[in-house]
């Protein structure tokens, strides 16, 4: 069976051949010195953006993002306390990078929505996120009946109310069965029921 062009170009990101590590890390060079958000022209893996909604026409904008890695930064108390109750370290958000990185960008385009996002690369400090953005006023995007359910008001601002795929996932919606009767419809709706 003949593979497509996009199932060589995900082999290539999955294995990583050793002369595009070179490539890979100039790249990361010139990323730390851009703009932590910044537009760019085209996809640098096409094959995740195919698979994930975007589409190479007007109406969609692709946003690289930079955030910083590990968990929350807290300012370590000047006065007494055990080690273990200091609460500096292993301090995490209820929400992942990626999703954070998503609100970020969202902040900053009002007008558009947050269709998904995908990893392109990190390194010890930072982690770089492609963020696919869609703005649904445009009459290309409310003629494609594929994508103009993104303008109904129900979306309006999914990202902050976790329905997009980082958003699910951190929320634990892919999961089904016994371990997850409190998740749903969300955790703070389960706890008002019967109240």
């Amino acid at each position: 069976m003949t593979k497509s062009a996009y199932q060589y170009i995900a082999e290539i990101w999955k294995k990583e051949p050793s002369e595009l590590k070179e490539l890979r890390w100039q790249r990361l060079i010139l990323w730390r010195k851009q703009p932590v958000i910044i537009r760019i022209e085209r996809p640098t893996r096409l094959d995740r953006a195919r698979r994930l909604g975007y589409k190479a026409k007007q109406g969609y904008i692709l946003i690289r993002v930079r955030v910083r890695r590990g968990g929350r930064r807290k300012q370590r108390p000047k006065r007494g306390r055990k080690p273990k109750k200091m609460g500096v370290r292993k301090f995490t958000p209820k929400k992942s990078i990626r999703w954070i990185a998503e609100e970020r960008v969202q902040r900053k385009f009002p007008n558009l929505e947050v269709l998904n996002s995908y990893p392109v690369g990190r390194d010890g400090r930072w982690k770089w996120y492609e963020v696919i953005l869609v703005d649904p006023h445009h009459p290309v995007i409310k003629s494609d009946p594929h994508i103009n359910w993104i303008g109904d008001p129900v979306h309006k601002k999914r990202v902050y109310r976790g329905l997009t795929a980082a958003g699910k996932k951190s929320r634990g919606l892919y999961k089904k069965g016994r371990g997850t009767e409190k998740i749903r419809p969300s955790i703070k709706k389960h706890r008002h029921r019967g109240k």
